[in-house]
C-alpha cells in the first residue's frame, strides 16, 4: 500500500513536469468522461435506504453499488427484500450492483448460495455481483462465473500482478477489480488493466478509498479501451472534503477525466492537515 502512494505521487510528478495529463503519460486517451457508480452500504429498514437511494439518484449518480451491511448473513428473504426496494426507488434506468462483501472476516456462505443469489439479483436487473465468495476461492468463482445470469466480479483484496494471473487467465471472473492504492500504484494497475483485457476480461478499478484514488481511477480508465466505470465511495469526506472542489457529476451522470497537467487534483492543504489529524506540517 505504501509503495502504491509513492507510485501515484511520482506519475502526478511526471507528469506536472512534463506538462502532461497521467491518462496521456499513461498511453492516450480514450475517452474524455466515464460515468462513476455511487458505492454505498446496504440499510436498513427499507424505507431508509430507500430514501438514501433516492438522494443519490437526485445527486445525479447513474450507476448505484450496494454491498456488506448484513447482506447474505441473515436471509434470502431480507437480502431479496433490499435489492427490490432499490429497484423501485430507483427505476430501470439506473444501473445496480452488488457487492456481497465476501472478504469480511468469517464469511459464511459459497458456491450453491452465490449461486441462489446470483438468479435472485438477475430478477431485478443487477449489473454484476462482486464478493460472492471467500476472496481466496478461485475454483468457487470459476464454477460461479460459468453458471451465474449476471456478472461476476473480484478481486480487490489481491495485490502485485503476479496474484492476478490465475483469476485472469482461467477466467475466474467477468470483471477484475485491481485497486492502484493496494497493488502498487498506477504502474502495477496498468498492467493488470491491460492483462485482462488481453484475455477478454473487463478491468472496473476498485476505488474504496480518496478523491486522489478516484483521480489515479479516472486516467488508469483514460487509457484502457474498454473501461465503462469508476467508483465513487459516499458518503465520504476523504472524496467530497479533501479539494476546494469536490468532484462534480454533468447532467448526463458522468465525471470528466481532467486534462490538466498530472492527476488534476489540486489538494487543499488546511483540508489535508485536518484529516490527517496534524501530522502534515508542511504541504505545496
Amino acid at each position: 500500500h505504501a509503495i502504491s502512494g509513492i507510485d501515484i505521487a511520482l506519475w502526478d510528478l511526471l507528469g506536472k513536469a512534463t506538462g502532461q495529463p497521467v491518462g496521456r503519460l499513461l498511453g492516450g486517451y480514450y475517452r474524455d468522461k466515464i460515468r462513476p457508480y455511487a458505492s454505498i452500504i446496504f440499510g436498513w429498514p427499507p424505507e431508509k435506504f430507500a430514501e438514501t437511494l433516492a438522494g443519490l439518484v437526485e445527486h445525479g449518480f447513474k450507476a448505484i453499488k450496494m454491498g456488506w451491511g448484513n447482506f447474505g448473513r441473515i436471509s434470502a428473504e431480507r437480502d431479496e427484500q433490499l435489492v427490490e426496494t432499490a429497484r423501485e426507488t430507483v427505476g430501470d434506468e439506473i444501473e445496480l450492483m452488488v457487492d456481497a462483501g465476501g472478504s469480511g472476516q468469517f464469511w459464511p456462505n459459497e458456491l450453491k448460495w452465490a449461486l441462489e443469489t446470483a438468479y435472485m439479483l438477475n430478477d431485478y436487473g443487477v449489473y454484476w455481483f462482486e464478493e460472492a465468495l471467500r476472496p481466496d476461492d478461485i475454483e468457487g468463482f470459476i464454477a460461479l462465473r460459468e453458471q451465474s445470469p449476471v456478472k461476476i466480479s473480484s478481486c480487490e483484496v489481491l495485490t502485485r500482478r503476479q496474484s492476478f494471473i490465475p483469476w485472469i487467465e482461467r477466467h475466474a471472473v467477468d470483471i477484475v477489480q485491481p485497486d492502484c492504492t493496494k497493488v502498487g500504484g498506477l504502474s502495477e494497475a496498468r498492467r493488470i488493466a491491460w492483462m485482462a483485457y488481453d484475455h477478454n476480461v473487463t478491468m472496473v478499478s476498485h476505488g474504496w478509498n480518496t478523491v486522489v484514488g478516484l483521480h489515479a481511477d479516472l486516467h488508469l480508465a483514460a487509457a484502457m479501451p474498454d473501461a465503462k466505470f469508476v467508483e465513487y465511495i459516499t458518503p465520504s469526506p476523504y472524496m467530497d472534503d479533501l479539494t476546494a472542489e469536490p468532484p462534480k457529476l454533468d447532467d448526463e451522470g458522468y465525471l470528466t477525466i481532467p486534462t490538466a497537467p498530472g492527476l488534476g487534483v489540486e489538494l487543499d492543504p488546511d483540508k489535508v492537515k485536518h484529516y490527517s489529524r496534524g501530522r502534515v506540517s508542511v504541504f505545496k
